[in-house]
């Protein structure tokens, strides 16, 4: 099937500017309908359970997944879905909500940064530190909670401060990379008609009650600034080595493929091996061996 590596379709190019308008909410490529997308996104589980063991074998890289999205476009079944087959001692997921009192008395890196994974391992990020220029953008009062030099007021938050902070994700993102740490970034594109669906559908249904907040109603208000945040961030934050893909979500059975899809297909272009023995290493297995076998 189609590798969506440069898919324009869902690759937001970098250099470029960005709309989210630009992409579309129900793109399926060349996958006609839901079966075939079960039957890929299972072959590619399996494909990844076998680079997840040469990975952690190899101990070079790590991988850093990063999902971004409008409430209800599917972050947490997507990661179920996709990551499900890999031995958890590999992978770890950790979800950023509001920063607590001890994080905001740090930079709003570093809450995401101590929770990077090790090389040999998967690291799954349900939002991160682009919150900082989403919500945060979109809610600029928040700041003032961080005690920002120079921030004493939304008055002073200029265009100026917005830049600075892309450049330093970039920066970090630059530095993961050339450190073996191998950023790929979701955002899950749900259309608004869709998103209100999901809503009521969590309504409706007492087992998915849990699901709703009155809070996501309220946001969903602000839709049109999200949209700007997410297009500013698309157009300053995708880099030739950390791009960022704009992942249909209206569909899930594609969405949850083409996540697999792009993943396999960024650690293909890894080419981890596991390891060969020196010969040294090699003739201590064999006189290991011939030991074990003349055991009586």
């Amino acid at each position: 099937m189609k590798n969506l590596l440069k898919d324009q379709s869902v690759l937001a190019v970098p250099g470029k500017k960005h709309l989210v308008s630009d992409f579309s909410h129900d793109y399926t490529a060349d996958v006609k309908d839901k079966d075939t997308a079960t039957r890929l996104l299972a072959a590619n589980i399996q494909e990844l359970i076998g680079e997840q063991d040469k990975l952690y074998a190899d101990n070079r890289f790590a991988v850093l997944l990063i999902f971004q999205a409008m409430d209800a476009a599917g972050k947490d079944g997507t990661i179920k879905n996709v990551m499900s087959g890999l031995n958890p001692q590999g992978c770890q997921v950790y979800s950023f909500k509001s920063p607590s009192p001890d994080e905001l008395d740090h930079d709003y890196i570093w809450r995401t940064y101590k929770c990077l994974p090790e090389r040999g391992r998967f690291g799954i990020f349900n939002r991160s530190y682009y919150e900082e220029v989403l919500v945060v953008k979109v809610h600029p009062g928040y700041l003032i909670r961080q005690q920002l030099p120079g921030i004493r007021s939304t008055s002073e938050v200029t265009p100026a401060f917005w830049k600075d902070r892309y450049r330093q994700i970039n920066d970090l993102e630059r530095h993961l990379t050339d450190n073996g740490t191998i950023v790929i970034k979701f955002f899950l594109n749900v259309s608004k008609d869709e998103q209100k669906k999901r809503f009521l559908d969590r309504i409706n249904d007492p087992a998915r009650n849990w699901k709703f907040s009155s809070a996501d109603v309220q946001e969903r208000l602000h839709w049109d600034e999200y949209m700007d945040a997410y297009s500013d961030m698309l157009t300053h934050t995708s880099t030739d080595y950390a791009p960022w893909y704009v992942i249909p979500a209206d569909r899930k059975w594609f969405m949850r493929y083409a996540v697999s899809n792009i993943l396999i297909n960024r650690i293909r272009e890894l080419k981890v091996e596991y390891p060969v023995l020196p010969a040294e290493e090699k003739k201590k297995l064999d006189e290991a061996r011939e030991m074990l076998l003349a055991e009586k």
